[in-house]
């Protein structure tokens, strides 16, 4: 697990570093730049014509000293400065000094460049600092950058880009490549940051392990060093050691969601899938995965206690339970969701349709409109504590009764609302999955956008529950589910392509991922 970061534990990681270990601030920003010239050196050749566009902070002192060094190593680079000279830091003022005394050409007015003869762009207009709206000159020649056919590479982050939310901040540098300094930012990872930091390499600039201990962070990403945290297999053991995932899922000849979600959770290792769905499901569901227990249900007998007698005890046997996909939102389905919610003891994934059952039901509720925090209380305090939201972002804002695009600017504030104050866990699914829970955060980075295809999210939901079946903690669960799911499109990705992936071929790579 790596933690990831936001502006304002950056710096104080770059403060520990200068002030308490006492490395210069001129030390790093050598080490930085040396960084970033080795990336460029890999990617380009010496017939590429450089400019490196540099602003008056620190970010641009970093631009300066990769103008110096590439040009030490043979380059033809050229610097253009649209930072303001009386307002650069003394760093950067040093490295202009140097550049200066290297009789480098520097632009300051970009009416006197021509783009056009430059084959390459360097991005050093602002760090990881700025936190308003870029405006002016700068919006001017970010246009122009935008605009540009060559390579462009970021400094650290790309200019107009929160390093907190991924926010674009009026305009930003699309780069293709962004090299940053001793760790990711948390907004070079959500969208849609991602997208205008291109390839991200993670430098090492000599930030001693101490300065980055010495900041706390409740967001983190996992790598395949996690995948060690899988619950562990005996050679001694049957199948009731690793669980019985109950699946509740379907509508009166709609089972594809309960297949997936079934065989994924049979993929993930539990021990024993029961799949709870009504009847007319039976004979499709028994020949697609026969290892599955089947228990069906009349959907218009559901006022008999027989027929309520068949959810219950299947729900009571359970040891991770899913509610919610393919059920629809009929009269049925809404009294099949009563019985899981009054009768569930053992961790709970509410997913799909079950969320909206419960957006509508709320929605009735005069003092539930437009009240998100009352209505993830109401919520939590009706089911069991382990229990895991799986949302896209339309069904959280449908959950939260709260606009979608305020959910899309704030993700990791929504995530908390959810969750500071309760035991839920949630799974934010969007193209950056957040999963959260109490303070703690986590944003996935596997997966690709072959897997926005029908059925994924089915996948994902059975792929949890199989973990939740074998033992493991909700809010690991649904972090090392996330993970996997992902990376397992990855994989089908490679083998069948973007455009080709579906639903089943997630399952089928899970065996890979899982090896």
């Amino acid at each position: 697990m790596k933690k990831l970061v936001n502006s304002t534990q950056m710096k104080e990681i770059d403060a520990f570093a200068i002030d308490k270990v006492g490395i210069p601030s001129l030390v790093l920003m050598e080490n930085a730049a040396n960084q970033v010239v080795n990336a460029m050196e890999e990617r380009i050749s010496k017939e590429d014509i450089i400019l490196v566009v540099c602003g008056s902070g620190n970010n641009g002192g970093d631009g300066l000293a990769v103008a110096r060094i590439l040009l030490n190593h043979g380059f033809q680079v050229d610097v253009y400065l649209v930072g303001e000279r009386d307002k650069m830091t003394e760093e950067t003022k040093k490295q202009l000094e140097i550049a200066e005394n290297l009789d480098m050409v520097i632009w300051d007015d970009a009416n006197e460049i021509n783009f056009k003869s430059y084959t390459v762009l360097v991005d050093a207009i602002f760090g990881i600092g700025l936190d308003r709206e870029v405006t002016g000159k700068h919006e001017k020649i970010i246009a122009i950058m935008n605009a540009f056919h060559g390579y462009v590479f970021a400094v650290d982050i790309p200019s107009g880009i929160s390093a907190d939310s991924g926010q674009v901040l009026g305009t930003a540098v699309r780069a293709d490549v962004t090299i940053t300094f001793g760790i990711e930012k948390i907004g070079q990872l959500l969208y849609p940051g991602s997208l205008h930091t291109g390839k991200l390499i993670v430098s090492d600039i000599g930030f001693p392990p101490v300065a980055v201990e010495s900041v706390s962070s409740n967001v983190s990403m996992y790598d395949e060093t996690d995948l060690f945290s899988l619950p562990r297999r005996s050679a001694y053991s049957n199948k009731g050691n690793y669980g019985r995932a109950v699946i509740v899922a379907g509508s009166a000849n709609m089972s594809g969601a309960a297949y997936l979600s079934a065989k994924a959770a049979y993929r993930t290792g539990a021990g024993l899938v029961q799949i709870v769905t009504p009847e007319e499901n039976r004979a499709i569901l028994q020949t697609q995965l026969p290892e599955a227990i089947l228990t069906t249900y009349y959907t218009d007998s559901l006022a008999e206690e027989a027929e309520q007698e068949k959810i219950i005890q299947a729900v009571s046997g359970a040891d991770a339970i899913v509610i919610g996909p393919g059920i629809g939102t009929s009269d049925a389905a809404r009294k099949v969701l009563d019985l899981v919610l009054y009768n569930a003891k053992s961790p709970l994934i509410l997913d799909a349709d079950a969320l909206t059952i419960v957006s509508e039901l709320y929605n009735k509720f005069p003092l539930l409109r437009n009240n998100p925090c009352a209505r993830i209380s109401e919520l939590a305090h009706s089911v069991p504590k382990d229990t895991i939201l799986t949302p896209h972002l339309k069904e959280l804002a449908r959950l939260l009764d709260k606009n979608l695009d305020e959910i899309k600017g704030n993700l990791l504030g929504t995530a908390a609302l959810c969750t500071a104050d309760s035991n839920l866990t949630l799974v934010m699914k969007d193209a950056r999955t957040v999963v959260s829970h109490h303070e703690e955060q986590y944003i996935n980075a596997s997966g690709n956008n072959g897997m926005a295809t029908g059925g994924s999210g089915d996948v994902l939901t059975g792929v949890i529950a199989g973990l939740l079946a074998q033992g493991m903690v909700a809010s690991e669960a649904a972090k090392l589910g996330v993970y996997i799911h992902g990376l397992a499109g990855d994989v089908a990705a490679k083998e069948k392509s973007e455009y080709s992936l579906m639903a089943s071929d997630i399952i089928e790579a899970l065996t890979a991922v899982l090896k």
